[in-house]
């Protein structure tokens, strides 16, 4: 039987994101003469966008902006967050031999992720990472997003795989509500951007990508057994 296609989230799930998104926030938020924010103030802000992130941080500083100002503080966010894909950011522990291992196996891999596809896969690819992978879908790469389980459903598609015989491997709301809609089992990680994963309802957490091979088969062999 074909090895299930592996299907993964990007920030807070592939990668650690977190310090240069937190970067390019402390960048507009200097320009609107507030204090820098350290990370512990937004952990659970990264894996919501751009514009979602800034909110946060202005709220945290009690300072709101008009609509207009706060739309040119998201083009800013990601004209300096685009300036150098990758600074800070770092693969999450075990993730290259997760994938050696899988692929070894005779799994495929693809993204599915939020973060624009012009962000995304230059990301990937000033991190190595961009060959492994048989299809990356960002948020606006089709007409619907996450939790949207249509944004799965084309990046299965977009990387030859069956929803039947795929897995979806996230950290979010949005990861898990997307699988649910799609029908595609999805496996939580407790690493990311999300304070309490396992109350999304996941078919399993993991730790740490040691973890992958064998949550992976448990959950497709709970969907086969079904």
């Amino acid at each position: 039987m074909t090895a299930p296609l592996v299907v993964f989230d990007l920030d807070g799930t592939l990668l650690d994101t977190a310090p240069d998104l937190l970067g390019a926030l402390n960048v507009v938020l200097a320009e609107e003469g507030l204090p820098a924010l350290a990370r512990e103030a937004v952990r659970y802000n990264f894996g919501h966008g751009a514009r979602a992130l800034i909110v946060e941080g202005l709220r945290i500083s009690g300072r709101t902006v008009a609509v207009e100002r706060l739309e040119a503080m998201t083009a800013r966010f990601l004209a300096v967050y685009a300036e150098r894909p990758g600074a800070h950011t770092t693969p999450y522990p075990g993730l290259h031999a997760a994938l050696d291992r899988l692929a070894a196996a005779g799994h495929r891999f693809a993204v599915c992720t939020n973060k624009r596809a012009a962000l995304a896969v230059p990301l990937l690819a000033a991190l190595g990472l961009a060959d492994r992978f048989d299809a990356v879908l960002g948020g606006d790469s089709l007409p619907v997003r996450k939790p949207h389980p249509d944004h799965l459903v084309g990046t299965i598609a977009a990387a030859g795989g069956d929803p039947a015989r795929s897995v979806m491997i996230g950290d979010s709301d949005a990861d898990v509500a997307a699988a649910r809609g799609a029908g595609v089992p999805v496996i939580a990680v407790s690493f990311g951007y999300t304070e309490d994963v396992a109350a999304l309802g996941p078919d399993a957490v993991i730790d740490h990508y040691d973890h992958l091979d064998a949550a992976i088969t448990a959950v497709m062999g709970a969907v086969t057994g079904r």
